[in-house]
């Protein structure tokens, strides 16, 4: 992920920091993979009869709710087998190990609810056009059911760690699922009450727009951990004026701030102390602000003193004493430059 070296002053000056509170990873995998499994008993079991009914009523609402239910079994399996992945340890090539299997997993979730979405819009089109006999109170009962399962289910994946994308893409599958059977419910009511079949198929509308929400919304939170964007809610520019700020700091470039995986976040800069400063003690106070204000307990730093090689190629785009100034160090910028004071980006 970063391209930094290991040059200046020795190991100390460098590496990654290990505070006391540790990479900040945030899942306990046994606890959650505990309530991941009573979640997908739950479904598997309601998703059965829930077939079965919904051909005998003839409901495209309770077959729409029993295929997004079949999402969420699957959903749930791939969490689990994500979790299990991702608990491996680092070695050889994947000098991460299999953590972004999570982020893999949520992305998988979020494409199946779209392509899910796009099917039962079809099919609800259909249904609007050419309304079929649906068995309204079968429909009713079933979706109370349902509102029951699914609540359960919820409870229990609030009980895991939502701050894994992994876990959050399971959830927010039952969460539509939850939802969807509101919708039938109300349908199922105003079938049994008015006889109008077509509320089966505008319930299937109302769960498509759910289930594009959800699906949208996991796509570009995976898509952003896999662009090596910054983390939500975390601004670079403000990230390295702050570091720049520190006492004998020069100079920030080269900053990256990426999520290795939900609640993992890494970054890596080069640091350039003023002449006679101590950098060791500069990268102690970095990183200590680093963890303390960010939560950033993977910090790589590359720590020299202005202009002390300037031979080597340390990637110091600092003015030289009587030169021109230097706005990039090579046609390959890699972000804004951070300096003491006020500056734009």
């Amino acid at each position: 992920m970063s391209d930094h070296g290991h040059g200046g002053h020795g190991q100390d000056g460098h590496g990654h920091a290990h505070g006391p509170a540790g990479h900040a990873h945030g899942v306990s995998a046994d606890a959650d993979r505990r309530w991941l499994v009573v979640a997908l008993v739950l479904i598997l079991v309601f998703m059965a009869g829930e077939v079965v009914v919904g051909v005998v009523a003839q409901s495209l609402a309770l077959l729409s709710d029993a295929a997004h239910m079949l999402t969420d079994a699957a959903s749930i399996g791939l969490a689990l087998v994500a979790m299990r992945l991702a608990a491996r340890p680092a070695r050889g090539r994947y000098t991460y190990g299999l953590k972004r299997a999570e982020i893999l997993s949520a992305q998988a979730n979020g494409i199946t609810l779209l392509l899910l979405s796009v099917w039962l819009a079809w099919e609800a089109v259909r249904r609007l056009l050419s309304p079929a006999e649906v068995a309204g109170g079968l429909v009713l009962a079933t979706a109370l059911v349902g509102v029951a399962v699914n609540l359960a289910a919820a409870w229990a994946l609030s009980r895991a760690n939502r701050t894994s994308l992994n876990v959050e893409g399971a959830f927010q599958h039952i969460l539509t699922d939850l939802y969807a059977f509101l919708a039938t419910a109300v349908a199922g009511v105003v079938m049994v009450t008015t006889g109008l079949t077509r509320a089966d198929a505008v319930a299937t509308l109302v769960v498509v727009v759910l289930m594009l929400r959800a699906g949208t919304g996991l796509i570009r939170e995976s898509g952003r951990i896999f662009l090596e964007a910054a983390p939500a809610g975390m601004d670079p520019a403000e990230v390295g004026d702050r570091l720049a700020s520190a006492d004998q700091v020069a100079e920030i470039h080269d900053l990256h701030l990426w999520q290795i995986t939900s609640g993992d976040n890494a970054l890596s800069a080069h640091v350039l102390v003023a002449p006679g400063g101590d950098c060791h003690q500069v990268r102690r106070t970095l990183q200590r602000q680093l963890r303390e204000r960010y939560g950033i307990t993977h910090a790589t730093l590359q720590v020299d003193h202005v202009g002390e090689d300037p031979d080597a190629d340390l990637l110091d785009i600092s003015p030289r004493p009587g030169g021109p100034p230097a706005d990039t160090h090579c046609e390959d910028a890699h972000g804004p430059v951070h300096r003491p004071g006020p500056h734009g980006h």
